[in-house]
């Protein structure tokens, strides 16, 4: 969903920058020693230049990954003021809420703008090459539109 997105941002001749949590070696936050480590400071440089995050995550037992947790946790005040939008892929139906406590958080702890449309999709809503549908890419769209409208209101 992420790659389709950057693609969706590409065609519409908009830059993005793609931060992939696998690639890096980030710490787990310990409240010290971890906000020096090299890779924070470039996922924090990333973060505050950005003006809209969409955040791709997959959700487990009812809340989103960890390492997007960890990532809030070590960039702290560099998501303050960002419009943010969110893409989550589940096993099935049941966790579509799963986001809203990080949303919550962003929204008050660094008054983010929260984009109320968010793509939730389960496995139904890929191919067997994990290609998501039709209909998942418009709702990848939808949220790319939005994320421009909102960027460009505030």
């Amino acid at each position: 969903m992420a790659e389709y997105l950057r693609e969706y941002y590409e065609s519409q001749q908009v830059s993005c920058a793609f931060l992939d949590l696998r690639a890096l070696n980030l710490p787990l936050c310990d409240g010290e020693n971890a906000y020096s480590h090299p890779d924070v400071a470039e996922c924090a440089k990333l973060i505050t230049d950005a003006r809209v995050i969409i955040a791709a995550t997959p959700v487990y037992n009812y809340d989103v990954c960890a390492a997007l947790k960890n990532l809030v946790e070590l960039t702290g005040d560099s998501w303050e003021d960002k419009v943010v939008g969110f893409l989550c892929a589940a096993g099935g139906a049941s966790s579509y809420m799963s986001v809203m406590s990080l949303a919550d958080s962003l929204m008050l702890d660094f008054r983010c703008l929260i984009i109320p449309r968010f793509v939730y999709a389960t496995r139904n809503d890929f191919s067997e090459a994990k290609v998501p549908t039709e209909e998942v890419k418009g709702r990848i769209a939808r949220l790319a539109q939005a994320s421009l409208a909102i960027k460009n209101a505030v």
